[in-house]
């Protein structure tokens, strides 16, 4: 109660400062909190300009979702993944990021360069670059791999049978691709370890390729390509989540099974790099925000990739073992060569080797038993894990001389089944052997032959494999030769020869010959006949 002289009016007026005190306490923060919350809506997003694979346009749903969560806003401007990385030149970035579906082959441009500075990088996601193959191929190829477990060997193999014809996009353009050749080269070298520039051979990939009967380039591409092509085809090589969106599209007439070649697989990480160090804090928040569970949830749920870590529950079909992922080269000129000596899958692959073999007397017993066992080989009794890649192929012609004093015989053959192989073998089976040997004669006539080859299929590859063990006895001399090489037209001055020399072979004028026409002599006194046979053999 207010004292006796006091008026309660009185009372209230001393109340109220205190009341408007805290009136304009709860204003001003009111006030405040206003403010920051339409701060936060009204503040302009950090931008980064990303340069990204363009398979990486599937994420484009969950970069809404990012800029609401972090605040960053990303500019993506898309490009086949080796073109990316071709146009990453150290010092002169265009972009703030880059993020690709694999770094390997900017890293090893990055090493060449001798840069001082890295982009950080930071693994998004994961998939593996494997076969999906249609029910019936499927089976086949169990049937005839050991155990069971199909290989890149033994997809080579039926490649080059003409048993599985396939899509890929173009490894000159694409990491789907690349890591493809990659798997597949590594395979035919058998040395289990990266590739090295002595493990590429020219002629172990051509089987392979000559089942490619797609090609584009992107993966997005490749994959509306064969849902329009997929009756004529029998396998796709592309991402693992590619095929499972594939086979969950509907569009499909027959789902593909996806095997995992149990020689290894290339694994794409999706590398998000930071190019300019001054965006780092913005770069941070996005590498967070993809790594944390709940996005790498979505991630999987949208893009059938594999998660990182064991936070998240895989997809059931993401739970395949990929066993060991396989080894990338670690020099640039090594990838290059492959792509090279792989060719433009968009060109016809058939090839014309003729072989010139070398049936003078001293041939006789085990130097012609190593020689038909090679030519077995060729047709398909090698069974090894290197010796499928180097069969001879589906639509590859050959031409087949035996000679001695003079060119004894020739065949031509191209293959086109078993009856075309048996030809072959049965050829190099007969027993006409000559007393004489007449080396440049015979090479002289083979070169005869290939510019009729030239004539009648202009842009034909073409290449001649001369095996011989001894010195020249009769016919034409190596002078001689080399007049009536140089008087060809250019096409046919363009073939090459690949001598094989062993026994009592000149090699000085072996190695000549070779190098005029561009070739390159092999001497099988180092090795088995059968593994310089395929070195050499249609390169």
């Amino acid at each position: 109660m207010p004292a006796a002289d006091e008026h309660p009016r009185d009372d209230l007026m001393r109340r109220r400062p205190h009341r408007r005190v805290v009136l304009a306490l709860c204003l001003a923060l009111l006030t405040t909190a206003t403010a920051t919350a339409c701060g936060s809506g009204d503040e302009e997003p950090t931008t980064l300009r990303v340069l990204a694979s363009s398979e990486l346009r599937d994420m484009e749903p969950l970069l809404d979702d990012l800029r609401r969560d972090t605040g960053v806003d990303l500019e993506m401007e898309y490009q086949a993944t080796v073109d990316a990385g071709n146009g990453l030149t150290p010092g002169e970035y265009h972009h703030d990021l880059a993020w690709l579906s694999s770094d390997r082959y900017f890293q090893l441009r990055l090493k060449e360069s001798k840069a001082t500075a890295k982009p950080l990088a930071t693994t998004t996601m994961l998939s593996p670059v494997v076969v999906g193959v249609k029910p019936e191929t499927a089976r086949a190829l169990r049937a005839r791999a050991k155990g069971g477990q199909v290989s890149w060997a033994d997809i080579a193999d039926a490649a080059a049978a003409g048993s599985v014809r396939f899509g890929m996009a173009d490894p000159k353009r694409t990491n789907s691709g690349l890591s493809a050749l990659v798997g597949v080269a590594t395979a035919a070298a058998g040395t289990g370890s990266a590739l090295r520039a002595e493990d590429i051979s020219c002629d172990r990939l051509r089987g392979f390729r000559t089942g490619q009967k797609l090609t584009a380039d992107s993966s997005a591409d490749l994959r509306e390509q064969y849902i329009a092509h997929q009756d004529r085809l029998d396998a796709l090589i592309t991402y693992e989540s590619e095929l499972l969106s594939l086979n969950a599209g509907g569009k499909l007439h027959e789902k593909l099974e996806i095997v995992y070649p149990k020689d290894g697989m290339v694994l794409s990480d999706y590398p998000l790099l930071l190019l300019d160090p001054r965006k780092r804090e913005a770069y941070d928040k996005v590498a967070d925000w993809l790594k944390s569970p709940s996005t790498q949830k979505k991630i999987m749920e949208r893009t059938l990739r594999r998660p990182l870590g064991a936070e998240v529950r895989r997809d059931p079909r993401l739970r395949a073992d990929i066993g060991n992922a396989l080894y990338f080269p670690n020099q640039r000129a090594v990838v290059d060569q492959l792509v090279e000596d792989y060719g433009d899958p968009r060109l016809p692959t058939a090839h014309h080797v003729i072989f010139l073999l070398d049936f003078s007397t001293s041939m006789r017993g085990a130097r012609v038993a190593s020689l038909r066992s090679t030519f077995a080989g060729l047709s398909g009794a090698d069974t090894s894990a290197t010796g499928k890649f180097v069969r001879f192929y589906q639509g590859e012609r050959i031409t087949v001389m035996r000679f001695g004093g003079r060119v004894l015989a020739e065949r031509d053959v191209t293959v086109d089944g078993r009856r075309d192989l048996d030809s072959v073998k049965s050829f190099v089976a007969a027993d006409d052997f000559d007393n004489s040997t007449a080396i440049w004669s015979a090479l002289d006539h083979a070169y005869r032959k290939a510019s009729g080859i030239a004539d009648d299929h202009p842009g034909q590859p073409i290449s001649i494999v001369l095996m011989t063990d001894g010195e020249n006895t009769s016919g034409i001399g190596p002078k001689e030769f080399r007049r009536r090489y140089a008087a060809q037209p250019e096409a046919v001055r363009d073939v090459p020869t690949f001598p094989l020399r062993f026994g009592e072979a000149d090699t000085a004028e072996l190695t000549r010959v070779a190098r005029t026409t561009g070739g390159r002599m092999v001497d099988a006194g180092a090795r088995s006949l059968p593994d310089a046979f395929k070195e050499i053999r249609g390169c």
